[in-house]
């Protein structure tokens, strides 16, 4: 049994994977804000540790006597501005790292995401060797990238550091898939030339099958993609999502040109180009695989959708 802590812990991913670190046997903390964020980590057995994530009084003790740090906190809101993506993601991400080193904290994880490498252009069979992109144009994108590199930057001998990267994450509560449905409700999404972009996806516990993994098993100061290695695209995906959500609202279709100027970076390059990333990489060094398939995945949306419909 290991003692764990795990920032970002209330939200989608990380309730997930306080859930599996608990099914484990493991104890668990988890840092929290405020009441709603307590309440959702009490409810699933872990200990909420109230504090804020870039304050350093909060850290001073919180993760003294833990065998690991997994890092899921950052600004998720593409709209927020760049002073705050660089408060929470990078601000956050450099007060985690310093104080699990300080500490003593021997294993580091981090949720990264394929985003740190988007500047505009698709990725393309992209595997860990693409340079981060910590200058790209979307606040989003490069504040996940210099808060990746901060954390590889970091390793070093007995302070191992591990960054896994999902894309998106999908899932029964997702986030991202909830907010993609309630915009197609209100006639806020559109598709960009036709949406037929061949991506890759991850569902939610195949994102925690890739922590998990990356805590036991990855390599010091090493980058994983992990994905559903069932590559979709994206219209017909979403389209089965919107489906099961109940939208039925017309959605129009953007040329390249219209979406350039209506819809900002990097909702622009998440929607409207091709991604495709290699898993080689976590499959050997991690003994990654999917515990959930694709079609097992889609199961489980409809059953829950159809329970939160009565």
């Amino acid at each position: 049994m290991a003692r764990a802590f795990v920032t970002g812990g209330s939200g989608f991913i990380g309730r997930a994977l306080v859930r599996r670190l608990l099914a484990e046997g493991h104890q668990v903390r988890v840092l929290v804000r405020g009441d709603a964020a307590a309440e959702k980590v009490a409810a699933l057995g872990a200990d909420p540790v109230r504090g804020e994530l870039t304050d350093p009084a909060t850290w001073r003790h919180a993760v003294t006597g833990h065998d690991v740090v997994f890092h899921l906190a950052a600004e998720t809101d593409i709209d927020a501005d760049r002073a705050r993506h660089e408060l929470v993601t990078v601000g956050g991400t450099r007060a985690a790292v310093d104080a699990a080193r300080q500490a003593g904290v021997p294993r580091f994880v981090h949720c990264g995401s394929e985003a740190a490498l988007l500047a505009g252009d698709p990725l393309l069979e992209v595997d860990e060797t693409a340079p981060l992109r910590p200058d790209s144009a979307a606040a989003y994108s490069a504040t996940k990238a210099a808060a990746e590199r901060i954390v590889l930057d970091a390793n070093a001998p007995g302070f191992t550091t591990v960054s896994i990267r999902p894309r998106f994450v999908w899932g029964p509560e997702s986030i991202l898939v909830d907010g993609l449905v309630a915009a197609a409700k209100a006639g806020r999404f559109a598709w960009i030339e036709g949406g037929r972009h061949t991506t890759d996806v991850t569902f939610v516990d195949n994102a925690v099958e890739g922590l998990v993994l990356g805590w036991r098993r990855g390599r010091p100061g090493q980058a994983y993609f992990v994905t559903d290695r069932h590559r979709v695209v994206l219209r017909e995906f979403l389209e089965t999502l919107f489906g099961i959500h109940g939208v039925d609202t017309p959605i129009p279709d953007l040329d390249a040109g219209t979406a350039d100027r209506e819809i900002p970076v990097p909702a622009r390059w998440f929607l409207g180009q091709d991604c495709t990333l290699r898993t080689d990489k976590a499959v050997s060094e991690l003994g990654y695989a999917p515990v959930v398939g694709h079609a097992a995945g889609l199961a489980v949306v409809r059953e829950r959708a159809a329970a939160a419909n009565g």
